[in-house]
């Protein structure tokens, strides 16, 4: 009995390891093979500015083929753009100041270790679904594999807006540290649910991101903080 129980309770760990190292690595190969390094004068110049405030020679950046608009950043502290919001930067929707933002933004999951610790808490989100549908399917076997769904998806949205509140508390400080201020990440903010950022219908408890107004207040309010400090 005991080491079936034991046999339930590290297996699914072990295999999400496995599983997410292997997507991670995948992803990763994927990410490098289908992009360029970033090589717009402008936004060169601001990624020059943020890395001077970090002591650091320069921020790689490059830019990932695909259409939408969206940054990211991998385990091993890559930095992407898409050509989506490169195009709008082209076409005037945004400015070089708020992709620096994004930038920024992503430079704090690197920082701040959410881009590796992701695939820890993949494995963990799939162990535990695995063991509540264990646990569920018994007790409920219509429904529970769709119960332990629901909640593991539950944790790994909490997780996700905390992470982004954390990088945008990180982007601020590294924005107003470089000169170029948070003005930008805040009209980029407000600009998210025409560039496809927070216009889904999913309820808010269920968003990866927390709500655009959320974000930005929380930027204002540290920004605030920050000002009477100094």
């Amino acid at each position: 009995m005991m080491i079936k129980i034991f046999l339930l309770s590290i297996l699914p760990i072990i295999i999400g390891a496995l599983t997410s190292r292997k997507l991670t690595t995948n992803s990763n190969k994927k990410l490098m093979s289908e992009s360029t390094t970033l090589t717009e004068p402008i936004l060169k110049s601001l990624t020059n500015r943020i890395a001077k405030s970090l002591d650091l020679p320069e921020i790689p950046v490059r830019i990932y083929e695909v259409k939408s608009f969206n940054g990211l950043a991998t385990s091993d502290g890559q930095i992407f753009l898409t050509r989506g919001a490169l195009d709008d930067f082209y076409n005037g929707k945004v400015t070089a100041e708020e992709l620096s933002s994004i930038i920024a933004h992503e430079l704090g999951h690197v920082a701040l270790g959410h881009s590796k610790r992701r695939m820890v808490d993949f494995s963990m989100q799939n162990a535990l679904r695995i063991i509540l549908s264990l646990a569920f399917g018994r007790l409920i076997p219509a429904i529970g594999t769709y119960v332990a769904n629901f909640l593991t998806s539950l944790l790994a949205a909490k997780l996700s807006r905390n992470d982004e509140y954390e990088a945008d508390a990180y982007a601020a400080a590294l924005l107003i540290k470089s000169g170029i201020g948070t003005g930008a990440q805040i009209s980029l903010l407000k600009k998210l649910e025409l560039l496809g950022g927070d216009g889904s219908p999913t309820q808010q408890w269920l968003m990866s991101h927390p709500k655009t107004s959320e974000r930005i207040l929380a930027i204002e309010n540290l920004r605030k903080e920050w000002e009477e400090v100094t």
